[in-house]
């Protein structure tokens, strides 16, 4: 009996360190195995998106692998449209994209010139102190290295490896939907005990409902959000203003850093495009005033502070994310965040004392 309680409290001091080491061995697993990871976890978001629609229209006697179907073929036609109407205004600015690098220089040049001689004039100082009043020789510049070239091999390579992960996306969010809670619920039962697997099937219930109708009404929020950036813009004299509503739209997905992008990227092309500071002012100051409503007044209201997660929290994840799988890794952070705090509201519902004995 002694022994028994003399066991417990170490395992017990040794409970921490061997969560610390499974979490680091879970990341090195999710840096090494990105290649793989990544298209099943973007299929897993994508299934978690659809699953209520399809659950829908099963009520309604639709077939499940039919209504799954369907959905995807209308989602991969969206992602098309919305390429085919942004790709002609992408590659112009891509192509234009000199210009406008020599047109922002000349804009900047006069605060830039300030800066270096403010530079110069630091350093000097400094060689002179250093020195003894020795004025340094001056080291040429070393020249530019050349510009990598592509060949049409690693263009083909890396295309066919888009193709494979959008494949490898789409079947699996397919197999997903198809399977259905009850295929989960006889794989959560085999896995666990019978109270166990009931209540880990909940929690994966929960995952499932609140992932896809954060998503859900984001995806109508964004929609609308980048239809009226577009229709400011347009008003405002912007060029191409779909292209800006476009990006505004997609961006928005991504918390702060997504509007931090978006408003830098107006404020370029109004820079590149306008004469008067006023113009480019009141383009940046019309969207951040947009951001500003959207993101403190209608996403609160439609979408609800439930699922309000402290910006700190979000942004670390969001900078993980990046770091293990980059943009794809940015793309799941919040809806990782968003499942974890439903599986710790479900936990903690269900180890609540009940109210009544």
């Amino acid at each position: 009996m002694k022994a028994r309680e003399g066991i417990a409290p170490a395992l017990h001091a040794l409970s921490r360190p061997l969560w610390v080491i499974a979490l680091c061995s879970l990341i090195g697993v999710a840096y090494l195995g990105r290649s793989a990871l990544v298209p099943l976890a973007l299929g897993l978001l994508l299934a978690c998106v659809l699953s209520s629609v399809v659950e829908t229209l099963c009520r309604y006697r639709v077939p499940r692998g039919l209504s799954a179907a369907i959905l995807l073929v209308l989602v991969s036609l969206a992602i098309g449209g919305v390429i085919e109407m942004t790709w002609t205004p992408a590659q112009q600015w891509l192509q234009s994209a000199p210009r406008v690098l020599r047109t922002i220089d000349h804009k900047v040049r006069p605060a830039q010139s300030v800066l270096q001689r403010l530079d110069y004039i630091a350093k000097r100082a400094t060689a002179l102190a250093s020195s003894g009043g020795e004025t340094p020789a001056a080291v040429p510049p070393a020249p530019p290295a050349p510009p990598p070239v592509l060949t049409p091999i690693e263009v083909f390579a890396a295309t066919g490896w888009v193709v494979v992960g959008t494949v490898t996306v789409l079947a699996f969010a397919l197999l997903l939907l198809i399977a259905g809670p009850p295929t989960l619920a006889r794989m959560t039962a085999a896995l666990a005990a019978d109270l166990r697997a009931v209540h880990v099937l909940e929690i994966i219930e929960a995952i499932r409902l609140e992932v896809g109708r954060y998503y859900g009404m984001m995806l109508l929020i964004n929609l609308v959000f980048g239809a009226v950036v577009a229709g400011v813009m347009g008003l405002l004299g912007m060029p191409n203003p779909a292209l800006w509503g476009a990006i505004a739209g997609v961006l928005n997905f991504i918390p702060y850093l997504g509007s931090a992008t978006t408003c830098a990227i107006v404020t370029v092309v109004a820079l590149v495009t306008f004469d008067t500071l006023g113009q480019v002012v009141l383009v940046a100051g019309g969207y951040i005033a947009l951001a500003t409503v959207e993101g403190h007044v209608v996403e609160p209201l439609v979408v609800g502070r439930r699922l309000d997660l402290n910006p700190v929290v979000v942004l670390a994840a969001l900078w993980l994310g990046g770091w293990l799988w980059g943009i794809a890794g940015v793309v799941l952070a919040l809806p990782a965040l968003v499942a974890v705090k439903s599986a710790r509201r479900m936990s903690s519902r269900a180890n609540r004392p009940p109210m009544f004995p």
